[in-house]
């Protein structure tokens, strides 16, 4: 017998062809209908969202969790103003990448086309829900979600406006679905759902990527751990250095694009540390010697804290002689997410962007901008740490592949 899972999947393939082959504007239709039920909504939302926040509360849910649990009237229209905005972009379905034409008079292209069903992992954030389902829908995906038992409610209200959406614009409802088991044997079986899902793309902690690593059999890209370094260097401005600290660090510090460690040069450490130690009032500093040394009561960091992502009120910071030694750390600790050099010196923003290895590299701001929005692509379904397919902040463009297209006139090969 067909278990729950099983029975979603034959719904969700078969509304591939209704949102695949969808006209641009009957897509962008539905997301702007989206956007106007969520805000009118708004009063269910934030009730099923009470009780998601209620139950993790007495689960003890840690203060960066519930953060990214929450929701409130901003939050909600700032998913509506991200799926308007998903609706202004470009359609990227049928763009042709390049096309030549053939001695023998074929014409070549390749042209973008949606992936299919995009199965997405993820957990505690509503608003990925939204932001999910409306770059799968802009690139002509179903969006097959799976999301955590904490959010499930919120989840459940979220989906109901989506589909209500779908309908209006006259679309399949199940363009947009969501998996309401959240047990652990589901989360593999989600994983294992060859023929179904096209790309699965895991929004979550370590635990559940080991998992996906150790057992998935679906194609996926990695929304990897956010280990962000901020380096700054022996010609930084030292104000703006502190502002763009306290800002990477403090703004939201729960989520993958937060500052996890600093790295000083050793000619301005000892203005500069004490300076931003003041601003970054309530957070933990764990140092290694020479930032113990000038910051008397630091804890000692260990080499377990570099390579921490610490989604809270704590950060790593090093003292290194140069900036090869602060590019060497970043090599040694970090993730493949996002490093930012403050510099006033262009030749060694030049050396920091060639020479490190990372999704996103910042020069004189914040790795808070390392997001789909704030880097104008509306909204993103996740920021890959992997090198193929996609890299960084996914959005409309990343959720397509590309077909072959051969024109001819008769041709055959001799």
């Amino acid at each position: 017998m067909a278990t729950e899972l099983a029975r979603l999947g034959v719904r969700a393939r078969a509304a591939v062809k209704s949102i695949s082959t969808s006209s641009s504007a009957a897509r962008d239709q539905a997301l702007l209908a989206a956007a106007d039920l969520l805000v009118a909504g708004s009063a269910t939302l934030l009730r099923a969202n009470r009780a998601d926040l209620d139950r993790a509360r007495a689960n003890d849910l840690g203060a960066a969790a519930l953060d990214r649990l929450a929701l409130d009237e901003g939050r909600i229209e700032s998913m509506a103003a991200g799926l308007r905005g998903v609706a202004t972009l470009a359609d990227p379905v049928g763009e042709v990448v390049d096309g030549w034409v053939r001695p023998n008079g074929l014409r070549v292209q390749r042209v973008r086309v949606p992936l299919g069903v995009v199965g997405i992992i993820y957990e505690n954030r509503p608003n990925v829900t939204s932001d999910a389902a409306g770059l799968c829908l802009k690139s002509g995906n179903v969006a097959f979600l799976r999301g955590s038992s904490s959010a499930l409610e919120s989840n459940r209200a979220v989906v109901a406006i989506l589909r209500e959406a779908l309908v209006k614009a006259g679309l399949a409802a199940d363009g947009v679905l969501l998996v309401e088991d959240t047990s652990h044997e589901t989360a593999l079986e989600f994983m294992r759902l060859r023929g179904v899902i096209d790309c699965l793309i895991p929004r979550a902690g370590r635990q559940l990527i080991e998992l996906l690593l150790e057992h998935g059999t679906v194609p996926y890209v990695l929304d990897g751990d956010g280990n962000c370094h901020v380096y700054v260097d022996r010609s930084a401005d030292l104000e703006m250095a502190t502002d763009i600290v306290l800002n990477a660090k403090t703004q939201r510090p729960g989520v993958c694009n937060a500052a996890e460690t600093l790295l000083v040069h050793r000619d301005v450490a000892r203005r500069f540390l004490p300076a931003v130690a003041r601003a970054l009032d309530g957070v933990e500093l764990r140092g290694d010697p020479e930032v113990c040394a000038i910051l008397p009561g630091t804890t000692p960091a260990t080499d377990d804290d570099f390579a921490t992502e610490f989604l809270g009120p704590c950060l790593s910071v090093a003292v290194v002689d140069d900036i090869a030694a602060a590019i060497a750390h970043i090599d040694r600790y970090g993730s493949g997410h996002s490093e930012a050099i403050v510099t006033g010196d262009v030749g060694a923003a030049d050396t920091f962007v060639r020479e490190v290895d990372a999704a996103a590299v910042l020069v004189n701001a914040s790795t808070r901008f390392v997001d789909g929005g704030e880097l104008g692509l509306g909204a993103e379904v996740g920021i890959s740490t992997q090198k193929l397919h996609a890299r960084g902040p996914m959005g409309v463009r990343e959720l397509t592949c590309t077909k072959w297209v051969v024109r001819g006139e008769g041709q055959v090969r001799q």
